[in-house]
C-alpha cells in the first residue's frame, strides 16, 4: 500500500487516500473540539509585521477540522478571518478575467462534461486562426486585457501546436487600445516538452482541474480516453514545473465526490507543490457541478448547497492565504457577491463557454460547455464590483515584470505585493473607464479612483500614479505599471 509522502512525485503518495481517510476521522472527531478549533483560527490568523503581514496557513488536517465544524459562531469567525486574510494580502482588488473557448472536439469520455466523445449530437467546432482574431477582437472591445484559454483533448484536432499558433494569434492582435496582455492556459494534463513549448509562448498561469482526487470514483467518471489514467494526470503540475512554468492552477469540479474528501485533497495538492517546488499553486478555482447540454446535474449526488459552498471557499483562504482563489460565471451574482468577502480574488465576466460565442450577438447555447448563471455584461460586472467596494483590476505587471513563481510568492508573504498591485490596479481601472466603460460605470469608477489613489502610502508611488492617470485619461498612452 502507499505510503503518505508529501515530497514524492508519486501521485498516491502525495494525495494518499489512507492519509485523506485518517485526516477526515480526525476532523469529525474534532469538529465540536472548541479549544482546537480556537488554536487553528488563531494560527489561521494574519500577524503584522514591521514590513506588512505574515500568515503561517493550516495542513490538511487542521484545515479538514474547520470543515468539519458545525458550529455557527466558528463558522461565522472563519468568515471574518477569511476576509481578513483576503484584505491583508490583495486587498480589495479582484482580477478580472474572460474564457475564450478554442475548440470543443475531444476524445475523453468524461461523465460530467458535454464534450464528451460520446455526445453525438453537439455540434463540434474549432477555431480558425482568423476566428481566433475575431473573438479576441470582441473581448478587446469589451474591455479584457487577461483571457484563459480552453479546448478539449483530441491529439488530431487540438495538436500542441494548435494551442501555440493560437497563443501567438491570440497576442498579436492589437485593436484600438486594446491588447491582450496575459494568456492563461486551460488544456489536458501534457508532455514535460509540450509545458516547455507553453512556457516559450510566453502564458501566464497553467490551470488544470483534477476534477476529484479519489481515485476510484475518478477512474469511474473518465472510464475512456488519455484522462482515464489518475496518476498521470494528478502528477502533471510536476511536469509543468520541470518544463519551466512556475505559476500553476489547481481546482476541483465540486459535485463529483464528497466535498471533504475532494477538499482535503485539493489542500494536500498544494502542500505537496510547497514541499517539491517551493511554491505553491498561484491560484485554485472553486467550480460547482452545472447543467450542460446532455449533463443533468441532478443525476450526480454529491452536489453541495450555498452555504457549504461558502464554508469551503472561507476554509481554503484560510489553509493557503496567498493562493489567488478564482470564481467563475458558472454562479449567480448573489453567491459571488457572498464568496468575494470569503477570499475570492479572481472572477469572470462577460464570460460566454461556447466556442466561437464573443462574436455573436446572441448569447449561443449549442456549444456550451456549462450554463453561465451569472449573464451580466463586464461593464455591468465593473460596475457591480465598485459599488460594492472592490477595485476592478485588469493588471498583468507581475507576470511581465518577471514577478511569477516564488518570486511572487515571497512578494505576497512578505506584504510587498501591495506597493504595486494597488496602483497598477487603479490604472489599468483608469485605460478601462476612459476606453471602454459607459458613463454610469465610468463615472462610479473615476470617483472609485479618486478615493482609493489617497490610499496608496507613499508618495512618490502615489504622485506616479496620478501622473499616470492623468496621461491615460489625456491621450491614447497605455500599459503603464509598477
Amino acid at each position: 500500500m502507499a505510503k503518505y509522502d508529501p515530497r514524492s512525485l508519486h501521485a498516491e503518495e502525495f494525495i494518499n487516500d489512507e492519509e485523506i481517510q485518517e485526516a477526515l476521522r480526525y476532523a469529525e472527531e474534532n469538529k465540536r473540539n472548541v479549544e482546537l478549533i480556537d488554536q487553528i483560527l488563531e494560527k489561521a490568523r494574519p500577524q503584522k509585521t514591521e514590513t506588512g503581514c505574515v500568515c503561517s496557513g493550516l495542513t490538511h488536517r487542521e484545515a479538514s477540522v474547520l470543515l468539519a465544524c458545525d458550529i455557527p459562531e466558528k463558522i461565522e469567525k472563519m468568515y471574518e478571518i477569511a476576509e481578513e486574510i483576503k484584505l491583508a494580502f490583495y486587498g480589495n482588488r479582484i482580477v478580472i478575467f474572460a474564457p475564450l473557448y478554442l475548440s470543443n472536439y475531444c476524445v475523453n469520455g468524461c461523465v460530467y462534461c458535454p464534450y464528451h466523445a460520446v455526445n453525438k449530437h453537439i455540434p463540434r467546432k474549432k477555431l480558425t486562426q482568423e476566428e481566433v482574431k475575431a473573438e479576441v477582437i470582441a473581448l478587446q472591445d469589451m474591455g479584457h486585457k487577461r483571457l484563459a484559454i480552453e479546448a478539449g483533448e483530441d491529439p488530431v484536432n487540438n495538436p500542441i501546436e494548435y494551442i501555440l499558433d493560437c497563443i501567438k494569434t491570440i497576442y498579436s492582435v492589437h485593436h484600438k487600445n486594446g491588447d491582450i496582455r496575459r494568456v492563461n492556459v486551460n488544456i489536458a494534463a501534457t508532455t514535460v516538452e509540450n509545458y516547455r513549448k507553453l512556457k516559450e509562448a510566453g502564458i501566464g498561469t497553467y490551470i488544470l482541474f483534477q476534477e476529484t482526487y479519489h481515485k476510484k470514483s475518478y477512474e469511474q467518471l473518465h472510464p475512456t480516453g488519455p484522462k482515464h489514467n489518475y496518476d498521470y494526470h494528478t502528477e502533471a503540475m510536476d511536469r509543468a514545473m520541470e518544463g519551466g512554468i512556475d505559476d500553476v492552477g489547481l481546482g476541483v469540479l465540486f459535485g463529483l465526490e464528497l466535498y471533504k474528501y475532494e477538499f482535503a485533497g485539493l489542500i494536500m495538492h498544494a502542500e505537496h507543490l510547497e514541499a517539491v517546488h517551493g511554491v505553491g499553486p498561484h491560484t485554485i478555482s472553486v467550480p460547482r457541478l452545472k447543467r450542460a447540454d446532455d449533463i443533468d446535474p441532478d443525476q450526480f449526488d454529491n452536489g453541495i448547497d450555498d452555504e457549504t459552498f461558502a464554508h469551503i471557499t472561507a476554509c481554503i483562504r484560510l489553509a493557503v492565504p496567498y493562493t489567488g482563489m478564482i470564481i467563475s460565471t458558472r454562479e449567480t451574482e448573489a453567491v459571488r457577491s457572498k464568496l468575494l468577502r470569503l477570499g475570492i480574488s479572481q472572477v469572470s465576466g462577460g464570460s460566454r463557454t461556447s466556442v466561437g460565442g464573443y462574436t455573436q450577438e446572441e448569447r449561443p447555447h449549442d456549444t456550451e460547455q456549462f450554463d453561465v448563471s451569472d449573464q451580466r455584461t463586464l461593464d455591468e460586472v465593473v460596475r457591480w464590483l465598485m459599488e460594492n467596494g472592490h477595485i476592478p483590476s485588469f493588471c498583468t505587471a507581475c507576470y511581465r515584470e518577471g514577478r511569477t513563481g516564488d518570486r511572487f510568492m515571497s512578494l505576497c508573504k512578505n506584504g510587498q505585493i501591495l506597493n504595486c498591485c494597488h496602483p497598477n490596479a487603479l490604472m489599468t481601472l483608469s485605460e478601462y473607464l476612459e476606453d471602454y466603460a459607459s458613463p454610469e460605470t465610468k463615472e462610479v469608477g473615476y470617483r472609485m479612483v479618486e478615493e482609493e489613489l489617497k490610499r496608496i502610502p507613499k508618495d512618490k508611488v502615489r504622485e506616479i500614479a496620478e501622473q499616470n492617470i492623468k496621461d491615460i485619461k489625456n491621450s491614447n498612452r497605455r500599459d503603464f505599471r509598477f
